[in-house]
């Protein structure tokens, strides 16, 4: 168990994050304040803004901007991501992450979606709770860190990163590609009531059917694209019952799931329509091979095709055109993670008064694309117990005020234990 010189240093650390804890909330109400929607993904000015506020602090931000080439032809407009390091001395690199970007607000919101409003305790913003606000956790753990611990061994990096709500691929993925970092061990943005060690895949594909316009009048001279459409979709459906029996044996996450969540297509009312498009997710549990699933979601595809085109002459098939465009593989706990995950559960229960359950989210995170490097993470931060009570990419998101100052406590504890 921890000395009495270690209580101290908490108690220590506690005490300073209490005392700048106003200051930190002002920093997170000037994220909130510059928007980040993505689509359209005009991210750079949230990068610049957060490296003008980080310098306040003494902090220098590398802004690392994704060539303009790369950010469009991936669907976004400007991305520049942030790395701050913090070197103490000799030993091992902690790296905390964090994704800027964030879904538009949409409709139905009671407080300003960029206002960062205070209402009973909470903060209300689009990307108050997910996950703007480990940019305060994370940077004000290192501040307590360094004010207060004062760390001769290891190094720590904050990453600040604008791509998540794509995949994370010219976020964490571009950084670790380009060589730029390297750590031995991270953490990611996450809720404050469980530490997270595993999460499910995500496939995402664009399907196109085609079939042949025509008059609504004479219908047989065309091939309705939207009937072939409900054939295929159908097939989709008809797989999440066969889903049910293929569960994980990882606590929080039950089973796979397909969905389709925008379909579009057609030219009028009078016109059987040509073409129709529809985008499917895909999750996949932890133990299942994503190539498999992918050749798997094809065939069903492929095999309800052949069917409706069954008994029709060759000029009246329809046809399919599908293109991935995620392949987010999900996230197994490597056996490194063990000091992280115990540091985080003994601080957790400390300070949040319960057990910090070391479990699977059903979510895809960026946390994944560090693991594919060997690098042992979790998922732990800022927020609620469920991704439902912080209300992301709902209206009026918001977090709890006081679960951001006891998640900062915990990672600066954490942090102190591991550079100790």
């Amino acid at each position: 168990m921890p000395d009495h010189n270690h209580n101290t240093t908490y108690a220590q650390l506690d005490a300073w994050i209490d005392a700048h804890f106003d200051e930190q909330v002002k920093f997170l109400q000037e994220l909130v304040r510059v928007p980040t929607d993505t689509p359209p993904g005009n991210n750079a000015p949230h990068a610049e803004r957060t490296a003008t506020l980080l310098k306040d602090f003494g902090f220098e931000a590398e802004k690392h901007a994704v060539p303009e080439a790369e950010v469009t032809a991936y669907g976004l407009e400007t991305l520049t991501n942030l790395i701050v390091r913090r070197h103490y001395g000799e030993g091992k690199t902690i790296a905390l992450n964090a994704h800027g970007d964030v879904v538009p607000p949409g409709e139905g919101w009671t407080q300003d979606p960029y206002g960062g409003q205070i209402v009973d305790g909470k903060m209300y913003g689009r990307a108050s709770a997910v996950s703007k606000c480990d940019f305060s956790t994370f940077t004000f753990a290192v501040r307590a860190l360094e004010a207060v611990a004062k760390p001769a061994h290891g190094n720590v990096e904050l990453h600040f990163t604008y791509d998540e709500e794509f995949g994370g691929l010219l976020g964490p993925g571009w950084l670790l590609r380009q060589g730029l970092t390297k750590p031995d061990l991270m953490i990611a943005a996450g809720f404050s009531y469980q530490v997270v060690t595993a999460h499910n895949g995500c496939l995402q594909m664009e399907v196109t059917v085609h079939g042949k316009m025509a008059h609504a009048a004479i219908p047989e001279t065309g091939v309705d694209a939207l009937q072939g459409a409900v054939a295929v979709l159908n097939a989709l459906y008809h797989q999440n019952t066969l889903y049910q029996a293929v569960t994980s044996q990882v606590e929080g996450i039950n089973h796979p799931y397909v969905n389709v969540g925008l379909i579009e297509g057609g030219t009028n009312t009078n016109v059987i329509p040509g073409k129709v498009m529809f985008k499917l997710d895909r999750r996949m549990i932890p133990e299942e091979n994503p190539v498999e699933v992918e050749a798997s979601i094809r065939q069903v595809m492929a095999d309800a095709v052949r069917a409706f085109n069954q008994g029709r002459a060759a000029d009246m098939h329809i046809s399919l055109d599908v293109k991935r465009l995620l392949m987010a593989h999900s996230m197994k706990p490597l056996a490194g993670n063990k000091p992280l995950v115990d540091a985080i559960q003994h601080h957790g229960e400390d300070l949040f008064g319960e057990p910090i359950p070391a479990m699977g989210t059903p979510l895809y995170t960026d946390v994944r694309l560090y693991g594919e490097h060997g690098i042992p993470g979790v998922i732990y931060g800022a927020g609620p117990r469920t991704v439902l009570e912080s209300h992301a990419k709902r209206a009026d998101e918001r977090l709890d005020l006081e679960d951001l100052r006891r998640a900062t406590k915990v990672i600066a504890r954490t942090l102190r234990d591991l550079l100790g």
